[in-house]
């Protein structure tokens, strides 16, 4: 099975709870009015994509009704399809320049980052890019065992110290192993710590700082996992990450596990960040690189 049919697969939830619910509403209108929009409203606020959100899109909807004189209900789904497809935006792919590629990863324990990694480094690979691997998670012994398992299932080089070392150190060793291994891509796995928000900014500059230092011509990326199942929570901790470090774009996981994964239009609107990565799946192949067109393809059609 290629990646389209599992994220067509994974987001089933989503279309049965979502578009079936808005192809069941517009066939059962003659006629578009008020009363069509108002379901439609509590349509999309289910779908977690939020209220501000939901009331742009009625409103950009409400505006091509009136000048497009559009008074049929299958036409007016078509247009809805179209804003919602304009508001998910386009996918961009990971940075990458002459030299290495560096990639910060983090997020809240549980949502899926560990595992993560490991997919975006099988993801790179399979691009013949050279990957090493960083346990610079030092808080949680079970999270360096367990992306040394990971290195070892996708086949990378992974550089870890002992529970309770410091992050940076890690990264300057990975760094090190990196130039002397010739890597094209390093990943940094961190600690998954955001109730105290000033230790996270203060390892994370710290680590960030060994890289300039050690890795100025790198190109660098700052990812975000967040748990696509957690809906409006996935935003809250999005907007505090946001305030915590330079994000540069978002890995949304477990999109097969909900219905509600229209929480990407309401990230793409709130943040302005581009989905890098999405995950319909536990295995190591089920997360690609975002692709819009894919996305709404395998969501509405």
């Amino acid at each position: 099975m290629g990646f389209f049919e599992k994220l067509k697969a994974g987001l089933s939830k989503t279309k049965d709870a979502f578009v079936g619910r808005i192809n069941s509403l517009f066939r059962s209108f003659t006629h578009v009015d008020e009363e069509m929009m108002e379901e439609l409203e509590e349509i999309l606020i289910t779908a977690d994509i939020g209220v501000e959100v939901t009331e742009i899109i009625l409103d950009t909807l409400r505006e091509r009704i009136k000048d497009e004189h559009i008074t049929d209900p299958e036409e007016t789904k078509k247009v809805l399809f179209e804003i919602l497809r304009d508001m998910v935006g386009e996918g961009e792919p990971i940075a990458e320049g002459d030299g290495m590629t560096v990639i910060l990863v983090i997020g809240v324990n549980g949502v899926g980052k560990t595992t993560s990694i490991a997919k975006i480094a099988n993801v790179m690979k399979k691009k013949h890019k050279k990957v090493v691997l960083a346990a610079a998670d030092t808080f949680r012994a079970a999270a360096i065992d367990q992306l040394e398992v990971w290195a070892d299932r996708v086949g990378v080089d992974i550089i870890r110290q002992a529970e309770g070392s410091d992050p940076a150190a890690v990264v300057f060793d990975a760094i090190a192993a990196s130039k002397k291994r010739d890597a094209d891509v390093l990943i940094i796995d961190t600690a998954g710590r955001l109730h105290n928000k000033k230790n996270l900014m203060a390892e994370l500059a710290k680590i960030n700082r060994v890289i300039d230092r050690e890795l100025p011509e790198a190109t660098r990326e700052t990812l975000l996992v967040l748990d696509a199942t957690t809906g409006q929570n996935a935003l809250i901790q999005a907007k505090e990450f946001k305030n915590a470090a330079q994000i540069t774009g978002l890995v949304l996981t477990k999109l097969d596990g909900t219905a509600k994964g229209g929480i990407v239009l309401a990230i793409k609107h709130e943040l302005g960040l581009p989905v890098k990565f999405i995950g319909v799946g536990e295995k190591v192949d089920d997360l690609e690189e975002f692709n819009a067109d894919d996305f709404v393809s395998a969501l509405f059609e």
